[in-house]
């Protein structure tokens, strides 16, 4: 003999056995169309904007249970009320999707009644895009993820609706990340140390279909997929006039240096490596110098590593290997000897970590002139998120911070 078990959510559970016929529940479950009516359009599709309701056609039916997924399995929250007359949704609907609404009902006799209807939502007319960076590729640990969305997006909740549904994973795991508003429009993610060494990192929205406010919808979005190298660390120390590199912790060279002079200190810092360029063309002109300054320069230079957007480079600097371990005499980048600079080059990859100790100058900034970002500690990033810390109802954005006065830069 074979018992079945009817769980109604908000209602009282009922056991019935199959050999009872006087048991009600002992029959198959009715057709409840008759029973039940539905906030949904004749034919056509509803609009997202509007709730979901589902009552009964008289005094003596109730609804027990409601279920609405959509194709991609996530439910849509309800409340039932007390007396089993009416169901409404309590979240949005996602636009553009079609929903699968399962309906248990009673009669007056406490006989079970089943109806499942299906319906599409009408898709949006304004939609959040989000494009993810960097371009697919090979990456060094200090790599942050960018997603650059096509609209601003300014209140607190729609921030953190955004943010809930932008997911990074990592494998083998990294520490704690966290998303952090750079602007309206851009978030940049970065765990609490750098990415684990020779990792895969894979990025992804479910914001498709999901009301982000009033009628901007999720839009769909393009998945992104990494891979993180060696653990590479360039150690630039002003005060010692040495660079040490490191890779996966352990000293693989040593070399001398020179950095910024007074004026034009090197930046302090954790910067990370934006690009090579095997020859720039370098202008004091492009930096406000006048030509005839004993400031002045312009100088062909190989094997340019990159590390600011506004020129700061890690490059041969064979004019002062005089200087190179016991001055400074830049204008701001880390110089080197020919053969140094060129093996420093084919070894680091874009997002590998250079980081300036003992200088004179000001530390990097976090966002306006390259990926200042680990500059930031844990505390003070996780402000910058919208599912922050308790009581931060809002991202810190980098609205306040000060022009950077450029350093080497290469002609325009």
């Amino acid at each position: 003999m074979r018992c079945a078990l009817l769980v109604a959510p908000l209602a009282v559970g009922l056991t019935a056995c199959g050999s009872d016929d006087g048991d009600p529940l002992a029959a198959s479950p009715y057709d409840a169309t008759d029973q039940v009516a539905y906030s949904l359009a004749d034919g056509g599709k509803v609009s997202p904007s509007k709730p979901l309701e589902i009552t009964t056609k008289d005094d003596d039916s109730r609804i027990t249970d409601v279920t609405a997924t959509d194709a991609a399995g996530r439910y849509v929250r309800g409340e039932l009320a007390a007396d089993g007359m009416r169901w409404h949704s309590t979240s949005p609907l996602s636009a553009g999707a079609h929903y699968t609404v399962r309906v248990s009902t009673e009669d007056a006799d406490g006989r079970p009644g089943r109806k499942t209807v299906g319906f599409d939502t009408t898709a949006a007319d304004n939609l959040l895009r989000v494009s993810f960076g960097p371009d697919t590729g090979t990456y060094g640990v200090g790599q942050p993820i960018t997603a650059e969305l096509s609209a601003p997006v300014e209140d607190p909740a729609a921030r953190a609706k955004v943010e809930q549904n932008l997911k990074v994973t990592a494998s083998p795991e990294a520490a704690e990340g966290s998303w952090y508003w750079v602007n309206s429009r851009t978030l940049h993610y970065r765990p609490s140390d750098y990415w684990p060494a020779n990792a895969r990192i894979d990025v992804r929205s479910t914001l498709d279909g999901v009301r982000v406010k009033d009628s901007l919808y999720g839009g769909p979005a393009r998945p992104l997929s990494l891979k993180i190298g060696d653990r590479v660390e360039a150690i630039t120390d002003s005060g010692t006039h040495e660079m040490t590199f490191k890779r996966n912790g352990a000293v693989v060279r040593t070399i001398p240096i020179t950095t910024g002079k007074p004026g034009f200190s090197t930046r302090n810092g954790v910067k990370i490596v934006l690009g090579k360029e095997q020859f720039v063309r370098m202008q004091s002109t492009s930096i406000g110098i006048a030509a005839g300054s004993s400031d002045a320069y312009d100088l062909p230079v190989y094997w340019a590593t990159r590390v600011t957007w506004s020129g700061e480079y890690v490059h041969a600097a064979p004019w002062s290997v005089g200087s190179q371990g016991v001055d400074n005499v830049s204008h701001g980048c880390t110089g080197m000897s020919t053969e140094n600079a060129h093996w420093f080059f084919d070894q680091v990859r874009s997002g590998d970590i250079v980081q300036v100790v003992n200088s004179l100058g000001e530390t990097m900034t976090p966002f306006d002139n390259g990926f200042g970002d680990w500059n930031l500690n844990w505390t003070q990033w996780k402000k910058g998120s919208a599912l922050g810390a308790k009581g931060q109802t809002a991202a810190v954005q980098n609205k306040n911070t000060a022009a950077v006065p450029a350093r080497l830069r290469p002609e325009a």
